[in-house]
């Protein structure tokens, strides 16, 4: 019994914790618009704060890992990708390697056009407009707010 209870009040603290988190409005496109907002804060404070140096820095030696800078530039590029998809536009760095910018100037630069590339995809969404399939994705048609929260995912884990 005394587990059942403390289960039920944990389900209670997460859904309580969870709707406190939410954008006002609590629809689809405000949650989404909410947390983009917020990625763009923190992404665009942390690239500004690390020094020139620094992003070229990586953690181990392991090959595969990306730098600092590296990993700005793999989300700049994610973002015009998934961004591209939802508008319904061509991506504008189609063919270019966003990862190989080695400048920090370069690096802020391309993450700040992803930015302002995608910032109309999550400004005009609706909760209606969030629902229409568009083409761009993996696996053919997808609800465009699967792609925007996508987008947030991706980058919040980078």
């Amino acid at each position: 019994m005394r587990v059942r209870l403390a289960c039920f009040a944990s389900g209670i603290v997460l859904v309580a914790a969870s709707a406190h988190a939410q954008a006002p409005g609590a629809g689809i496109a405000a949650n989404l618009q909410f947390q983009y907002n917020n990625l763009k804060g923190n992404l665009t404070q942390a690239a500004d704060k690390i020094s020139d140096a620094e992003f070229g820095f990586k953690v181990g030696t392991a090959p595969e890992t990306r730098t600092f800078g590296q990993l700005f530039g793999h989300v700049a590029a994610a973002q015009f990708a998934q961004c591209s998809g939802a508008k319904g536009a061509a991506n504008p760095t189609q063919g270019k390697n966003l990862e190989e910018l080695t400048a920090k100037a370069d690096i802020v630069k391309a993450l700040a056009d992803s930015f302002a590339f995608c910032d109309d995809a999550f400004s005009s969404l609706t909760d209606q407009t969030a629902l229409e399939l568009v083409t761009g994705g993996r696996g053919g048609p997808t609800a465009r707010a699967v792609g925007l929260y996508g987008l947030i995912v991706h980058s919040n884990e980078m």
